[in-house]
């Protein structure tokens, strides 16, 4: 089985955006189209915040568009989410260092580690992936993109935040039936 992750449209925020539902801006119609034609005849799935389901629409086309999965929420940031990132470095300076220089179970104030996202990610993909089928397309967000990658490229969750996941770009994870392995990463069609 393959997952063709897709990272929803650009929002042009300029804070924290994780559980906040903001727009996508989808008026790259162009950037839309080529990304249907690259995506192959395979059911969507997205997570439910709004610039995730918005994406999922524009590039469905005639494809089976399946529920939204609140399980591949970006990650909650809690009280960051909506702040600047100077303002949480300078509110939080150790918390906001240690949360991406060592993720896993570091929490910003009323958010969810690393670990914690990762999981409920990974359980969501489990439920998807329970239903056979050889292609699926998944619109969510980067940190959900990373957390499968990560497992996928065997890199910890430090080192794979190096990694590049633009806004509507494809990442291709696939399945053997015992681990996941990386196809295509960070591709703009």
């Amino acid at each position: 089985m393959r997952l063709w992750w897709v990272r929803h449209g650009p929002t042009h925020e300029k804070a924290f955006c994780g559980w906040r539902d903001v727009p996508a801006d989808l008026s790259d119609h162009a950037a839309i189209a080529r990304l249907q034609g690259f995506l192959p005849d395979a059911p969507v799935v997205s997570s439910d915040l709004i610039r995730a389901r918005a994406t999922a629409d524009a590039i469905a086309g005639a494809r089976v568009r399946l529920p939204d999965v609140r399980g591949l929420r970006e990650f909650h940031f809690g009280e960051w989410d909506g702040m600047r990132w100077d303002d949480v470095s300078a509110r939080d300076p150790e918390l906001s260092r240690a949360y991406w220089e060592e993720p896993g179970d570091i929490t910003p104030p009323g958010g969810e580690s690393w670990n914690a996202a990762a999981a409920r990610v990974s359980r969501a993909v489990a439920d998807l992936v329970a239903t056979p089928r050889p292609d699926l397309i998944v619109v969510a967000h980067f940190g959900v993109i990373l957390s499968q990658l990560a497992p996928a490229l065997g890199q910890s969750l430090a080192e794979v935040l190096a990694q590049r996941i633009d806004n509507l770009s494809v990442t291709r994870l696939d399945w053997n039936g015992q681990v996941w392995q990386a196809g295509v990463i960070n591709h703009r069609p």
